[in-house]
């Protein structure tokens, strides 16, 4: 039941989004490109983000080519900085145990320039928000939201400040935390990997020649080095918790030298870039049971939450935002913005690549996560067999690159 706020003000929009990254400034962009009107709704933050300089990001996410024709199509992807873009140009993953398998892909079997881009989440925000300063038809607005209100025309976003915002669609683009998810009760199932991920920054010894490197090890989780610009790493380990516990305690060249067992043969001594700069972020499998309700569209981590294994969760977010934007921009001329026929195409559109990437992560993390010995042989013996198959591994290729 709605409690009896009325508010002081109200500001009308076509769309209105709540979020503040960068999958939320996407949207905002995209939307605005198409014509509508668009209000983006950010959290007031206790901190200011911090200046711009030389040092390294350990937050980077490595943007498939969705990603870039979506960047690309909003002016945002040349606004990046070039120099601290690293393209993707092979990828060797490698089994556990003695009889280790392997698997390697690269763009020239792929038929493709790159697999992909890492990017830092600074460089691309930043980029984003210099955009949002040349939108002239987003309104940006800082503010907290305390209640969502759904009618059969409109939807009502009312702020702390006694403020409203009206809009035909409401955009759910505020995280796996998803503010606007539980105001429309939407269920969901979850999981918790018992993981989290450890980020940090190395240089290394040996050029990486602009591949990323990523080792399955059982017991230890999975560790990814992917390609930095320079002779530089960004460093992805999805360790168990109690594993993770040790690895935080320690200082990042304890942490380079922990790594040596797997990296030295590829990229020689590991040496921290910033050695007090290592962070942890918990893992889990979010999986909401819809990615709409009346007058609202969940995008990015308010709409799936998948493992980091393939990298591939911001990917997901940005292929969300460029299908949203279409299908409504592509509506009947009758139809308004969040009309119930426009989410559900939306939903439609986005369930098929959504629940194989939840199927394909879960599934791995499961597979390589069991200690059983069997399994552990059958595994890197799979891996093997794929290696060999180049029409199969250029599908999945193709897939994983966000190319149709």
């Amino acid at each position: 039941m709605n409690n009896p706020i009325t508010p002081t003000r109200r500001q009308r929009s076509g769309i209105c989004i709540v979020g503040n990254g960068a999958v939320a400034k996407a949207a905002a962009l995209g939307f605005a490109q198409a014509g509508q009107s668009v209000t983006l709704l950010t959290p007031p933050v206790s901190t200011p983000p911090p200046a711009a300089n030389s040092s390294w990001d350990v937050r980077v996410y490595a943007l498939n080519h969705t990603a870039y024709h979506l960047l690309t199509s909003l002016k945002v992807w040349g606004a990046l900085d070039a120099a601290r873009v690293a393209p993707v140009d092979a990828m060797q993953v490698f089994g556990d145990g003695a009889q280790a398998g392997g698997l390697n892909f690269d763009a020239f079997g792929a038929h493709t320039g790159t697999l992909a881009w890492i990017v830092e989440d600074s460089n691309l925000n930043q980029a984003l928000d210099a955009a949002l300063r040349f939108a002239s038809n987003v309104t940006q607005v800082t503010g907290k939201a305390v209640e969502l209100r759904r009618g059969a025309d409109t939807a009502s976003v009312l702020l702390a400040d006694g403020s409203a915002i009206d809009a035909e669609l409401v955009v759910g683009a505020d995280g796996a935390e998803s503010w606007v998810r539980g105001q429309c009760d939407i269920g969901m199932d979850y999981r918790s990997y018992a993981q989290r991920a450890i980020v940090t920054n190395f240089e290394c010894q040996h050029p990486h020649h602009g591949v990323a490197h990523q080792w399955f090890t059982g017991d230890e989780g999975i560790v990814a080095l992917l390609p930095l610009p320079g002779d530089r790493v960004s460093l992805v380990w999805s360790a168990p918790d109690m594993l993770a516990d040790s690895l935080t305690r320690m200082s990042a060249t304890m942490l380079a030298e922990r790594l040596s067992q797997y990296a030295h043969d590829k990229l020689g001594k590991l040496t921290p870039v910033q050695p007090e700069l290592v962070r942890a972020f918990p893992l889990r499998l979010m999986r909401p049971h819809s990615m709409v309700a009346n007058r609202v569209a969940l995008v990015g981590d308010a709409a799936h939450v998948v493992h980091p294994l393939a990298g591939h969760g911001m990917n997901l977010g940005f292929g969300d935002v460029a299908d949203l934007v279409r299908l409504v921009s592509e509506r009947e001329s009758h139809r308004d913005i969040g009309d119930e026929r426009v989410l559900a195409r939306y939903a439609r559109a986005r369930k098929e690549e959504v629940l194989l990437m939840q199927l394909a992560t879960d599934g791995l993390e499961r597979l390589f996560g069991a200690g059983f010995e069997p399994l552990r042989v059958a595994r890197n013996l799979g891996l093997n067999l794929l290696d060999k198959l180049p029409v199969l591994k250029r599908r999945l290729i193709s897939h994983a690159l966000g190319k149709q």
